[in-house]
């Protein structure tokens, strides 16, 4: 194998006419379309058993006892196990990287992430005990037969009650249920900036808790078979699940191999190794034959890591022209009970790198804490930090432009940063490559006929409906763990596998890599296979933070470019002649000048192993930064309060593209999941018991396609991102973080003249209808 791990840190003209924004069609539809998929219910093995999960109905309690006797006995049950059975054969917790500290300095201190629970149940859902039978049918009814002694414990649900004077204490290490904290810039700047302000804007407000609900529910089989485990999951993040798995076990990462099929959709909550997965390897490794865990939708609901849930209270200091000074600000992270790998990640680090997003800040004053409370642990989800950041950003300028009686537009452009500003230094320690952020929102106010608006408000008057306008300027960081890694394999007969770690779930990887790889070595797409989520042949950190594209697509062009360099040198061997006579075109190797020639496929036949396999190693200098501007308009119907959505439109630079059609997919995929939450989605947990009280879809809302207008969709791609060859920035989230503000001000424009400034998310008809009555 020829190794190229030389980093490519400098975007390369010549690499972003690759894909060259090209329309193709999606080539993994053909198979999906007709349900010839690989998802987890399409996979069967012979022997498989069943696993249920008994899953804690207590917020907060002491396990006296667990009685296993009683399933055990029933019919076709195999096994039945707790976490002492668990630890007897060496099975540690999860491992949750110990990124940040307590404010002693001590390092972040939460409940262990044991496969099943352990003296004591945190939150309801949490697992007790897994029962395995022939059936799931005969599982499910022995689960029913397991027997556990709770001492029920006050418990707390909400981060701002949990850090009260008095509030349950969930661990004891972890004093006033803050299990870690971060701090970012200085307080004497911002203090001095305060104190010479001619406006202060203050803001309280709650990014309130969702739900990820893809439509693939979680599934696990575990296999064991000659001393080696395989875990057949639905994980974005294959390799470092199964150095995770190995870590639990206490093995070597060898030891164990992750496979996916397809995933139907993963949205951030199917990163890193879940608790089923290690349940259904331990029970594979004991029993010796398959067995398969799978949730259903409620039980999703319970014990699927969750997302947001942030409150925050922060200022911003203004001068006499609406131009930021600083800004102050202090946040509760809700991260549950027992944390995930990204739970303290996604509130302590991830919010600071945007929440100054678009806009010149002098002087800031963050201060962010992680808070334990009795829930299901947050993390991950479409986003990660930045939507919860920005909405803070934008809600804030909002708010101070209309205090000060400055037009949305004008308090923008007054505070954006220019592009002279470039390459620009953060409070978080990140770097702006490049941007320009004026031209996108001036392209938006044009694209969405800003300026036309009131003639369309008067128009809805007349229909007896309210109408509001809602702007959001914004910013986006991807490329989290910028390094990746694509080997590239031609055969004898000519065919080209491509071997990334990064992982496929519903954003069309296989047309975008090959797309990038057939104009690379100039070969049809039917001669392409692209291999992902197996870690027997494909091994990198995954596809978390938009950065498969960023990272893993410009890993398959320097791959490609890897590969034409090593045939150029068994060209030159077998038609003798110097290395640097031979040139590549049209999938062969020409000594220049000449008519002699040997195609790719007969260079692998004349090797050995009848392939030539080669690697190469993409490490970005910085993330990148899409950016971008949404506008929204919404209808409201004052006698039911029903908000109707009336115009959508978004203006993104996410650098070069290389599908326009799976770029403008996922940025109305990350719309739709921004006006979700926007409007209509919220996971509540019952206060007093702890009992999650939006436990189906009958209970939580999320959006349907009939409830969107046409969204019209533009891109600027003259600002190509300078730290990775392709020039790319990323777009699989930068849709959720605009919709979001931009919904929630063309809901508060609209009750405007009902006196209306402020309401918490999601705006329903319900909480709409009383604002009205209240106004």
């Amino acid at each position: 194998m020829n190794n190229d791990t030389t980093p490519q840190v400098q975007f390369d003209p010549a690499s972003a006419r690759f894909g060259a924004s090209r329309s193709q069609k999606r080539l993994e539809d053909d198979r999906l379309l007709v349900g010839k998929g690989l998802f987890s219910d399409d996979r069967r093995f012979e022997g498989e058993a069943a696993m249920v999960l008994v899953r804690s109905p207590h917020a907060h309690a002491k396990i006296a006892a667990v009685d296993l006797r009683a399933a055990l006995a029933a019919p076709g049950v195999i096994a039945a196990w707790t976490m002492a059975d668990l630890r007897a054969n060496g099975v540690k917790p999860i491992p949750v990287p110990p990124l940040f500290k307590r404010a002693d300095g001590q390092p972040m201190s939460a409940p262990p992430r044991t496969p099943l629970a352990e003296g004591r149940v945190y939150y309801v859902g949490q697992p007790v005990a897994a029962v395995v039978a022939q059936t799931r049918q005969q599982a499910q009814d022995a689960a029913d037969l397991v027997a556990v002694d709770y001492e029920e414990l006050p418990c707390v649900v909400d981060a701002r009650d949990a850090v009260a004077p008095g509030a349950p204490l969930l661990w004891s290490g972890a004093p006033g249920n803050v299990a870690a904290e971060t701090r970012f810039g200085k307080p004497a700047d911002v203090q001095a900036a305060f104190s010479r302000a001619a406006h202060v804007t203050e803001i309280e407000l709650h990014n309130q808790r969702v739900i990820a609900v893809a439509m693939e529910p979680r599934c696990a089989i575990g296999a064991h078979e000659a001393a080696r485990t395989t875990v057949y999951t639905q994980c974005q993040q294959p390799t470092g699940a199964r150095d995770a798995l190995a870590a639990t076990f206490g093995g070597k990462p060898a030891d164990f191999r992750i496979v996916n099929g397809d995933i139907g959709g993963g949205f951030g909550m199917k990163t890193g190794l879940q608790t089923e997965d290690a349940l259904v390897a331990y029970a594979a490794r004991k029993l010796g034959r398959p067995v398969r865990w799978r949730g259903d939708r409620s039980e999703e609901f319970l014990a699927a890591h969750m997302g947001r849930d942030m409150r925050f209270r922060a200022a911003l200091a203004l001068d006499a022209e609406g131009r930021i000074l600083a800004l102050k600000l202090h946040m509760l992270g809700n991260m549950g009970a027992v944390p995930v790998g990204s739970s303290a990640m996604v509130p302590l680090m991830m919010v600071a790198k945007v929440l100054t997003s678009v806009y010149r800040v002098p002087a800031v004053d963050y201060h962010m804490q992680g808070v334990l409370t009795n829930t299901m642990a947050t993390g991950a989800y479409r986003g990660a930090g930045r939507p919860e950041g920005n909405f803070m950003m934008e809600r804030l300028i909002e708010k101070a432009g209309r205090e000060m009686g400055i037009d949305p537009v004008q308090v923008r452009m007054r505070n954006l940063l220019q592009p002279a500003d470039f390459p620009h230094a953060t409070h978080a320690g990140e770097m702006y490559d490049t941007g320009n952020f004026p031209r996108m929102l001036e392209g938006l106010v044009k694209l969405a006929d800003w300026h036309g608006f009131e003639a369309r408000r008067a128009e809805s008057r007349k229909r007896g409906r309210l109408r509001g306008r809602g702007l959001s300027a914004y910013l986006e960081w991807t490329g989290a763990l910028p390094t990746e890694t694509v080997d590239i394999e031609v055969d004898a007969e000519g065919h080209i596998t491509v071997f990334s770690g990064t992982q496929a779930m519903g954003q069309g990887l296989e047309t975008s890599y090959t797309q990038l790889i057939t104009e690379v070595l100039q070969i049809p797409a039917k001669g392409v296979t692209i291999v992902q989520g197996d870690t027997d042949h494909a091994n990198g950190v995954g596809s978390v933070g938009s950065r498969s594209a960023f990272v893993g697509g410009s890993a398959v062009v320097a791959a490609g470019r890897t590969l034409i360099a090593r045939g150029k040198e068994l060209a030159a061997e077998t038609l003798e002649a110097a290395p640097a006579d031979i040139e590549f075109r049209g999938g062969r190797f020409f000594i220049a000048g000449t008519d002699r020639s040997i195609a790719l496929s007969e260079l692998a036949a004349r090797q050995a192993e009848r392939r030539v396999r080669v690697s190469a190693t993409q490490t970005p200098s910085t993330p990148s930064w899409p950016n971008g501007a949404q506008a929204c308009e919404v209808e409201i119907d004052p006698e039911t309060g029903i908000v109707e959505l009336a115009r959508l439109t978004s203006m993104d630079d996410i650098g070069r593209i290389i599908n326009h059609m799976i770029v403008q997919g996922q940025i109305q995929g990350g719309i739709a999941q921004g006006v979700g939450q926007a409007l209509y989605e919220q996971a509540v947990y019952d206060a007093d018991s702890g009992q999650l009280l939006t436990g189906s879809l009958m209970d939580y809302c999320v959006p349907r396609a009939d409830q969107f207008p046409q969204m019209t969709n533009a891109f600027d791609e003259s600002v190509p991102c300078q730290t990775n060859l392709l020039g790319v920035k990323g777009c699989g989230e930068i849709g959720t973080i605009g919709a979001v503000p931009a919904v929630v001000h063309a809901v508060l424009d609209a009750l405007a003249e009902s006196g209306v400034t402020h309401l918490e998310m999601p705006l329903t008809p319900e909480k709409v209808w009383r604002a009205l009555r209240r106004g």
